[in-house]
C-alpha cells in the first residue's frame, strides 16, 4: 500500500501526478457530467426498494393486493430479485462482447417496460411480472454502471466516483420515502400507482444522453481498437492531447495489463476464479463483498420496516412513512459523506470498523425487542428505533464500497465475470431475504435477529483473514497483491519506457 499523496497529487504506476482541475476543462466537464448520468442509475434501484416499504403503509396498496402477507408478501418482493438473477446469466458475454454502452441500453428498456406494467397493474400476476422484468433490466443497468465509471473516469477522482455511483442508492431511497408519504394523502389507486411511474424518470434521464457517453478505452484494447482507447483518453483526460505525459501512462498501464492477460490466458472462463490461490482469494471477497451486503440486517429495514414498527408499537400510517422518510434522509446524508474518506481511512479498515458496530448495534436492537415483547414499553420500543439508526450509520460507512472495492480487485479480463459472481451473491442474498424475513417475523418475531447477529461475527472473522487494502493504488497494480509482486514488476517496467 502506498502512502498519501502530497495534496493536490495523486498516484499513477509509482508516480506522482498533480491533480487537475476538472471544472476549468471544458471535455472533463462534460465526462463528469456523462459520469453523473451514470450514477444516477442507481437512484431507480434505490427508488424501488423504498417504494416497495412504503407501498406497504398505502391502505389502497394493501387493499388492492388484498392485504399480501407472509409468502405472498416476500414474494411481491424477492420476484425482482429473481429478475435479476435471470438476466445476470447473459450479462457478462454481452458486456465483453458489446460493450458497456449497450447492456446499458437494453437494460433500461427492460426497466421502463416494467415500470409501465407495474404501474398499470390490474392483478397480482401481472404485478409480479413487471417485478420480475423490471429485475432483469436493473440488474443489466446497475452491474455495467459502475464498470464503466470506473473505466473511463480520470484516476484522480476513481475511487471516489465509483463509491458514489453506490451511495446514489439512498438518493433513490429518500426520493421513493418522501414520495410515498405524499401520496398517502391521494383517495384512490394512484397513491400507490403513482410511485411506480415516477420510478422511470431516472432510466429516462440516463436514456437521454448514453448516446454521447464514451466507451470504456479498456474494452476498445481488448477489442484491439487501441487507437479509439487513446483517443478517449486524450479526448477527456487531457483536452485532446494525445501525447500528454498523463495519458500516455494511462494508455501503456492499460494496453500492457490487458496483453499480459492475454499471455497469460486466451480467454477467461467462471472456472478460472477456482484456478490459482490468487483468483480463490479473490473469489471469496466478491461473494462475501455481494452476501454481506443484503445478509446483514439491513433487508429486514429495507423491505419490511412497516412489520418492524409494528412490532414496537409504532402502527400509524403516518408515522412509519415519516420514520421511513427520516431513515431515508439519513441514510443519504451520510452515505454521501463517508464516500469522500475511503481514500483517506482505506478500504479495509472501513470494512471492519463498520461490521463491528453493525454487530453492537444490532445486538442491543435484539435485546431491546426481547425486552419489548415482555413489557411493552414504549421506551424499549424508540430504544430500538434508536439502534436502527446507529446500526445504519455503521452499515452506510461501507455501503458505497461494494462496487469501488469489486472492481479495485479485478483484473480487466475478469472484472465483468467477476462483478457478474458478486451481484449473483448480492441477488441470491437477496432473494433469501426479501422471501424469508416475512415469513420468519411472523413465525418467530424478534428472535429471528439473532440470526443476523451470529452472521454480523461471522462476517468480521471473513474479512479479518481476507479483505486486502487498496487505496492509492491504480487499478491496473492491485493484482500484486493477488497474483504477486512479479506480474505488476512487468507492468511497472514497461511503464518505466514512458517516463
Amino acid at each position: 500500500m502506498m502512502n498519501e499523496p502530497p495534496p493536490g497529487h495523486f498516484y499513477l504506476a509509482g508516480r506522482l501526478f498533480p491533480r487537475q482541475k476538472w471544472y476549468r476543462n471544458a471535455n472533463m466537464r462534460w465526462l463528469y457530467f456523462y459520469i453523473l448520468a451514470l450514477i444516477i442509475t442507481n437512484t431507480a434501484n434505490g427508488f424501488d426498494n423504498s417504494m416497495m416499504n412504503g407501498l406497504q403503509t398505502l391502505s389502497y396498496w394493501q387493499d388492492y393486493f388484498n392485504h399480501p402477507h407472509g409468502p405472498t408478501l416476500g414474494l411481491f418482493n424477492c420476484v425482482m430479485s429473481a429478475g435479476a438473477l435471470s438476466g445476470l446469466l447473459f450479462l457478462p458475454f454481452l458486456m465483453d462482447r458489446y460493450g458497456r454502452k449497450p447492456c446499458l441500453v437494453l437494460g433500461s428498456l427492460f426497466m421502463l417496460l416494467g415500470v409501465g406494467l407495474q404501474s398499470g397493474a390490474l392483478n397480482f400476476a401481472m404485478f409480479v411480472a413487471a417485478r420480475w422484468i423490471l429485475g432483469v433490466g436493473d440488474i443489466l443497468v446497475i452491474c455495467t454502471a459502475p464498470l464503466l465509471v470506473a473505466e473511463i473516469a480520470p484516476p484522480q477522482d476513481r475511487a471516489v466516483l465509483v463509491t458514489i455511483s453506490g451511495a446514489t442508492y439512498y438518493t433513490g431511497a429518500f426520493i421513493a420515502a418522501w414520495t410515498t408519504y405524499g401520496t398517502l394523502k391521494i383517495e384512490s389507486n394512484w397513491a400507490w400507482r403513482t410511485p411506480s411511474l415516477i420510478q422511470g424518470l431516472f432510466t429516462l434521464m440516463m436514456l437521454a444522453v448514453v448516446r454521447w457517453i464514451p466507451e470504456s478505452p479498456r474494452f476498445y484494447v481488448s477489442r484491439d481498437q487501441p487507437e479509439k482507447a487513446l483517443q478517449m483518453l486524450a479526448t477527456y483526460h487531457a483536452n485532446g492531447d494525445e501525447n500528454d505525459e498523463l495519458v500516455q501512462t494511462e494508455f501503456t498501464e492499460i494496453t500492457t495489463a490487458i496483453a499480459l492477460e492475454r499471455h497469460a490466458r486466451h480467454s477467461v472462463a467462471f472456472l478460472d476464479f477456482l484456478r490459482t490461490p490468487g483468483n480463490r482469494r479473490r473469489l471469496v471477497i466478491v461473494v462475501s463483498v455481494g452476501v454481506f451486503s443484503q445478509l446483514s440486517g439491513n433487508g429486514l429495514v429495507s423491505y419490511y420496516l412497516s412489520i418492524i414498527m409494528d412490532s414496537i408499537g409504532i402502527t400509524s400510517a403516518n408515522e412509519q412513512l415519516l420514520i421511513n422518510g427520516a431513515l431515508t434522509t439519513f441514510n443519504l446524508v451520510t452515505n454521501l459523506f463517508f464516500c469522500f474518506f475511503i481514500d483517506k481511512w482505506g478500504r479495509r479498515p472501513i470494512y471492519i470498523v463498520s461490521t463491528v458496530g453493525m454487530l453492537v448495534a444490532f445486538v442491543v436492537w435484539t435485546i431491546l425487542s426481547a425486552r419489548y415483547a415482555i413489557h411493552g414499553d414504549s421506551s424499549l420500543g424508540s430504544g430500538v428505533l434508536a439502534m436502527i439508526f446507529i446500526y445504519y450509520l455503521c452499515y452506510n460507512a461501507k455501503s458505497g464500497l461494494i462496487s469501488s472495492y469489486t472492481t479495485e480487485i479485478l483484473p480487466y479480463s475478469m472484472r465483468a465475470k467477476g462483478y457478474t459472481i458478486m451481484e449473483y451473491a448480492l441477488y441470491a442474498s437477496l432473494f433469501f431475504t426479501q422471501y424469508v424475513n416475512p415469513v420468519a417475523l411472523d413465525n418467530i418475531a424478534w428472535r429471528y435477529y439473532i440470526f443476523y447477529c451470529c452472521f454480523l461475527a461471522l462476517e468480521i472473522l471473513v474479512i479479518w483473514f481476507f479483505y486486502v487494502e487498496t487505496r492509492y493504488v491504480p487499478l491496473e497494480e492491485v493484482t500484486k497483491f493477488f497474483d504477486g509482486e512479479d506480474v505488476a514488476a512487468v507492468t511497472n517496467h514497461e511503464l518505466q519506457k514512458v517516463a
